[in-house]
């Protein structure tokens, strides 16, 4: 059995460093039971951005301000008999060795170890992808034949895992829930056969906010883990801190920031991850999801501007949500008062990072959403037609033609998922009211502009752009 390793505490030297303590979690205080029908705030707050500088800072071999990159595949050892141990657990990276990267690797290790200080937890794995992640997570702590009640809404992708591939894969069942229904998240728990609880802080796509301490309550009280996906609201909740077992994350949204990578983390207990890295049945180690050294060195060089990024995303979905709101669009935000969850967020959140980089806004069918899009996009440059979230330019797509086309129909009307909904990740390139004005100017081409109107009188309009492939089957560079 692998040794078990805090990651907010390990050093990658034979220096013997311990981080200052941010929190004092796990006392008597967690375990107490709480009101399941009431949102709970005697939690205690921290903020992520000073739990995330109290991470030990790596230096780089010859004294670098940034920390080398361990580029290698394998380890070398000075006396043969260290191999052995290695493979058996005895030694490890809590003493500075290393056998193979697909179980650790330094540098991965170093962005493990920040991201258990931002969430908060004893201990981060970071993975090749965010599905890697959740998949892990699940195999190991559900088993097979388990039985899992999971939130009804969720990215389409952890939906198909859950309904379809581990139900053929390993027997795992997967109730879905309306997880703001307590009473409907009890009464599907089985006994001796659940084992997870599993939700998003913020669904994906429809913006349901989690109660986590009251779901955290009831599964400490029915014996079971809640792990919740955390992509979307990164600094602005911290699951952990509310009582949440596991943490998972695509860390290639908002905290790459930057669209060049595919990563995930799994963040809980030291022995959770343990289990994940074990020779002998760890999910991670034996199923290989590795990370590339250089992408944990790009995505833990970008992780101390994360909170400036995340208020300044929240910052920007705030003043578009407001103003769309004003026209009389549909727009679906969290940090609006007429918001379902506005109170629970606001209670759950950490001061100051306002209430995430998403918005949705419903333009009754698929067609007006489509148009508004292409306006957005190819005329006025909002923003760029794609699916993923949490770049610096905003990201548009109608999820339920994109990332949700898994659930079947039933599902996303279930969900709440409309073929006229366009998915927002709001950036924060350009001025913010540059940007409103490109979203006003194409707003009005949905009403003014000539059905017949073609692209020579696009391109006189608006000067240097690109028609696309399904308006002229041929790409043309426009110039005033």
């Amino acid at each position: 059995m692998a040794e078990l390793i805090n990651f907010a505490k390990v050093s990658l030297s034979n220096v013997n460093k311990e981080n200052p303590k941010v929190s004092e979690e796990g006392g008597e205080q967690n375990q107490k039971e709480e009101p399941v029908t009431m949102i709970t705030k005697h939690f205690q707050e921290v903020d992520p951005a000073a739990a995330l500088a109290s991470a030990r800072h790596e230096f780089g071999e010859h004294g670098g301000v940034n920390m080398s990159i361990e580029a290698s595949a394998t380890f070398t050892v000075m006396e043969a008999d260290i191999l052995r141990r290695l493979c058996v657990g005895e030694l490890g990276p809590n003493e500075d060795y290393f056998v193979y990267s697909r179980q650790f690797n330094p540098t991965v290790l170093n962005l493990g170890r920040q991201m258990a200080a931002l969430e908060g937890t004893e201990a981060a794995y970071c993975t090749a992808s965010g599905m890697s992640a959740i998949t892990a997570a699940l195999l190991q702590l559900v088993g097979a034949g388990g039985h899992v009640v999971a939130s009804q809404c969720l990215y389409g992708g952890t939906h198909a895992l859950l309904s379809r591939f581990l139900v053929h894969a390993c027997g795992i069942k997967t109730t879905f829930v309306d997880m703001n229904n307590i009473e409907e998240v009890r009464s599907e728990i089985r006994s001796g056969e659940t084992k997870v609880l599993y939700v998003e802080t913020m669904s994906n796509p429809t913006l349901v906010v989690a109660n986590i301490p009251v779901l955290a309550a009831v599964a400490r009280e029915k014996g079971i883990k809640l792990i919740v996906d955390n992509t979307f609201t990164p600094m602005i909740v911290s699951p952990a801190r509310l009582g949440a077992d596991v943490v998972v994350h695509s860390l290639s949204k908002f905290i790459s920031g930057s669209a060049d990578a595919i990563a995930g983390a799994i963040c809980g207990e030291t022995s959770l991850v343990s289990s994940l890295t074990s020779h002998q049945d760890g999910a991670l180690m034996l199923t290989g999801p590795t990370m590339n050294a250089k992408v944990a060195f790009e995505i833990s060089e970008r992780l101390p501007h994360l909170a400036l990024r995340m208020k300044e995303h929240s910052t920007r979905a705030m003043a578009y949500a407001t103003r769309m709101k004003r026209l009389g669009l549909k727009v679906i935000y969290p940090g609006l008062p007429d918001h379902p969850h506005h109170s629970l967020l606001s209670s759950i959140g950490n001061p100051e990072y306002g209430y995430g980089g998403m918005l949705c806004l419903n333009m009754g069918t698929e067609a007006r959403a489509n148009k508004l899009m292409q306006h957005l996009q190819n005329v006025t440059q909002f923003g760029l037609m794609a699916v993923s979230l949490g770049y610096y330019e905003t990201l548009m797509s109608c999820s339920g033609s994109s990332t949700s086309t898994e659930l079947l129909p039933e599902e996303r009307a279930k969900a709440g998922i409309s073929l006229g909904l366009i998915r927002m990740s709001v950036g924060y390139s350009g001025t913010l009211e540059q940007r409103w004005a490109q979203f006003e100017q194409a707003l009005a081409l949905m009403q003014q502009q000539p059905k017949n109107l073609n692209a020579e009188v696009l391109c006189a309009l608006f000067g240097k752009f690109i028609i696309s492939k399904s308006l002229m089957k041929v790409h043309l560079a426009c110039t005033k």
